[in-house]
Formats: structure tokens, sequence, C-alpha cells
């Protein structure tokens, strides 16, 4: 990832709606949800959902799909460990910060 869309993805998460909204689709993992349970779940008004969403997308945290007549978004968990590799490269002098389960897992 190129640092310009690291600084891209961290500002989109730097907002609370847009950080609840991230959390509920990586919650929600490859079935993903649509924009009326999002909204419903975290009781965010559908116009003020839509603008959260599409700087999710623009940062490319998350994707969308059109399912017949719904719209399906997912986190992009290919970005996720992306984003995570390069905030954790260079950590505890060369060695593993992480655990050894928590290392060896990865977003599906």
């Amino acid at each position: 990832m190129k640092e310009l869309d690291i600084i891209r993805a961290l500002a989109a998460l730097a907002q609370e709606v847009r950080l609840r909204v991230f959390r509920a689709l990586v919650v929600a993992g490859n079935s993903g949800m649509t924009p009326s349970a999002i909204s419903e779940q975290l009781d965010v008004p559908a116009t003020a959902l839509s603008f959260h969403l599409k700087a999710l997308g623009h940062a490319q945290l998350i994707s969308q799909e059109r399912r017949g007549r719904n719209l399906i978004y997912r986190a992009a968990f290919a970005t996720i460990d992306e984003l995570m590799a390069y905030l954790t490269e260079n950590c505890c002098e060369g060695e593993s910060c992480l655990s050894p389960q928590a290392a060896s897992r990865k977003c599906k």
C-alpha cells in the first residue's frame, strides 16, 4: 500500500460514525450488510450513512456489490491486512509484537 492510501484509510476511520460502520461490516464478514441494516443497527439516518459509506469506499476500506435491488457493503479484508502490515512493519525492533496465534490470523 502506498503511503497516501494509508493516510486516506486512517483519515476515513478518524470519524465516529465511519468507524462504527466499518466495525459493523468487519463483524458481518463476507456476508456484508445492506445500507438499511447498517442504518437500523447503528441508528444512523440513511442520508448520513450514504455519505459515510462513500468516504469508506473512497478509502478502499469497503466494497459494494449490487444484488438484485439491494446494495451489499463488505469490509475490504485485503486492504485491512495491508493496512495492519504497514502499521506494524517495523514495530518492536524487528521482533514480533503479536502472540503467535494473533500473528498467524488473517482477515477473510
